[in-house]
């Protein structure tokens, strides 16, 4: 025993050498470092500021936040969609925990003489691309935003495309190409050509029209988006950084392997609306399929400009469709200042575009696809009342394949395995679960959507109006939408299967 105890108190103060060793070391390399005053000044204790400060967004998310007061996504708007993806019910019991109250809440107005039960609202397909050879009819009006191959994994890509067939929705590659992920779940494919073209470029960068049509050969393949602008950064092209970059994904996107991929700031082929119009009837006519465009409102004067355009060169000129993105958007990376200070909000955005739409006379030619934070039944549910026939999301698919919001999308560190390449992170997202999740949050979406309508009296989603929805002002009061955003007489969205 004597033996033991001798043994167990060298080993003590082996441990406390050791500790005084490296306090020691650690004392000198802070006192004689240059770039942090805070560990000059207070060495070893200094340390522990920034290991406080890295890991209070998560003390703050799991024990100090309150359900709704998290950004950029509070627990509440993530639980539902957790639980919608679980295919769990939708009832809740006791009473809402939602602040009322918060400026620009919408509240919906319920009809005092509904529809009977078995007159149960229900969404109608709807055809996008009339001057297209093969126009598009849309089946579900919630569908999933452009995500690259390379921003997020294999395995989440694969998840998300047997999803989107399950539920019968379209899923938007993002700038990055098409990948035979993509394809291997036989949904529904809009393909977005970003500022890089990437998957459609030739040596030089410039649109390849032999691999845009080997893109369009795709029958899975139904639209080409071209982005102009993303939400989050406006006036920035796409970031991959080179850490992401694998042979795979270099081979796909026509870029070399390790280097930073960062798109133009725009279309070199594009710099005014003639030739963006030129741009989109080139696409059109290679493809044979609809053609829009992906951006963010500045200011109402550039689509004033762009629908003149179009109505001076006839309506087969306009782009099939008008993705709208928010200043609100999300990404896997991008600049601070573009994140926070540029680009319209979509709630303030879109029912302009729509209003300005319709009062050019261009209502039945151009689809409106709002995106921006909508990632509930009532986000989507406003964006549909204030003029939009589509919706689409990126992050709402993202928590549904499990995103705790971590914040690590542009390290290749994303403990979800959705935003990285590491085989040991993608482990934990098994393709065979997922997809099952993404396809009930998309049906969750639906379903609730059209219980909302069937609620104020409709028997469409897309017949939800501005008159049934409510906006809380900064008085506390709420007062109708149309009256902030009154539609000009005869100019309401009428939007037919």
């Amino acid at each position: 025993m004597t033996w033991y105890l001798e043994a167990m108190a060298l080993a003590f103060w082996l441990v406390i050498g050791m500790a005084a060793l490296i306090a020691v070391i650690v004392f000198v390399i802070d006192r004689t470092q240059k770039s942090d005053a805070i560990r000059r000044n207070y060495p070893v204790i200094g340390r522990f500021r920034g290991l406080f400060t890295t890991l209070g967004e998560f003390f703050r998310q799991y024990f100090f936040a309150m359900d709704r007061e998290e950004l950029p996504f509070n627990r509440a708007q993530r639980d539902w969609v957790s639980h919608a993806a679980d295919g769990g019910s939708y009832t809740r019991p006791f009473g809402s925990t939602r602040n009322i109250s918060v400026v620009g809440t919408p509240i919906f107005t319920p009809a005092p003489f509904p529809p009977l039960d078995d007159q149960f609202a229900a969404s109608e397909p709807m055809q996008i691309g009339p001057f297209a050879t093969i126009p598009y009819t849309a089946r579900s009006f919630f569908n999933i935003s452009g995500m690259s191959y390379g921003a997020i994994s294999k395995p989440a890509v694969r998840a998300l495309s047997r999803g989107a067939r399950m539920a019968g929705c379209w899923m938007n590659t993002g700038e990055g190409g098409l990948s035979p992920y993509h394809l291997e779940g036989e949904a529904d494919i809009v393909f977005q050509i970003g500022t890089a073209k990437f998957g459609v470029r030739d040596n030089e960068g410039n649109l390849d029209d032999d691999r845009l049509r080997a893109i369009a050969a795709h029958t899975q393949v139904k639209m080409f988006e071209i982005k102009l602008a993303q939400g989050a950064k406006p006036g920035k092209g796409g970031i991959l950084p080179g850490a992401k970059i694998t042979d795979e994904i270099a081979q796909i996107r026509g870029v070399p392997k390790g280097q930073d991929a960062i798109s133009p700031n725009r279309h070199r082929d594009a710099g005014s609306n003639a030739e963006l119009l030129d741009l989109i009837a080139h696409v059109r006519e290679v493809t044979g399929k609809p053609v829009g465009i992906k951006t963010v409102m500045g200011h109402l004067g550039y689509f004033e400009e762009l629908f003149a355009e179009i109505n001076r060169r006839g309506p087969e000129s306009a782009p099939d469709f008008i993705t709208l993105d928010g200043g609100e958007g999300g990404t896997g990376a991008a600049p601070m200042p573009l994140m926070d200070l540029v680009g319209m909000s979509i709630r303030e955005a879109l029912p302009r575009l729509a209003d300005l739409r319709n009062r050019m006379g261009l209502r039945d030619r151009i689809r409106i696809v709002a995106s921006g934070k909508l990632v509930n039944p009532g986000d989507v549910a406003w964006a549909l009342a204030a003029g939009a026939d589509f919706v689409t999301s990126a992050r709402g698919f993202m928590f549904s394949l499990g995103c705790i919001q971590a914040l690590k999308c542009h390290k290749n560190t994303c403990p979800t395995g959705i935003t990285t390449h590491d085989p040991r992170l993608q482990q934990g997202l098994v393709v065979e679960e997922k997809d099952k999740r993404v396809a009930n949050y998309a049906r969750g979406i639906v379903k609730e959507v059209e219980i909302i309508a069937h609620s104020v009296g409709v028997s469409e989603p897309r017949k939800l109006r501005r008159r049934h929805v409510r906006l809380v002002q900064p008085d506390g009061r709420s007062i109708p939408m149309d009256r902030l955003y009154p539609a000009e007489p005869g100019a309401e969205p009428v939007h037919a299967p």
